[in-house]
């Protein structure tokens, strides 16, 4: 993974958990379900990279 991939990655999820976390706080529910959405990208961005490093391992490269 990356460390630009890695970090961008992080950030989202980050991101996310805070506007989840404010949305809760606040009861603003969009806020909410759009900070749920931006740490799920976030997450997928991370899975899909330790999947491409995985098969890069196994390839030997």
């Amino acid at each position: 993974m990356s460390a630009k991939n890695k970090a961008k990655a992080k950030a989202e999820q980050a991101k996310g958990r805070l506007k989840e976390t404010t949305g809760k706080a606040t009861g603003d529910r969009s806020m909410e379900a759009e900070g749920r959405a931006e740490k799920a990208k976030g997450d997928v961005r991370e899975a899909a990279d330790k999947g491409r490093d995985a098969l890069k391992r196994k390839r030997g490269r």
